[in-house]
């Protein structure tokens, strides 16, 4: 099966997108509230993402990809475009880096 997380985030991105139709954000709506507890994801499972795992081991073995992610998550806190969620959960990774 598909991540739900990846799942939940597909249909979040769809609701808070203009350029999709009201039709389109009334079905996303109906799977989040119907299928996913509103949007709530259980993450307790303790799988994790290979890709984050690696992208967290590359962190802390070469210093200059901690300094690069360290940049990239500046830029979302700081981006406009971003939505307050993941502008919270950015800063709470900065917070985790001791930035």
């Amino acid at each position: 099966m598909s991540n739900p997380g990846n799942i939940v985030g597909g249909h979040k991105a769809n609701l808070n997108n203009p350029n999709t139709s009201e039709e389109s954000k009334q079905h996303s709506k109906e799977v989040l509230d119907q299928e996913f507890n509103g949007g709530n994801v259980d993450t307790s499972s303790g799988d994790k993402n290979p890709n984050n795992v690696a992208g967290g081991l590359k962190a802390y073995v070469f210093p200059s990809f901690q300094h690069d992610l360290h940049a990239y998550i500046l830029s979302t806190v700081n981006n406009p475009q971003v939505s307050q969620d993941a502008k919270d959960s950015a800063q709470e990774r900065l917070n985790q880096m001791g930035k």
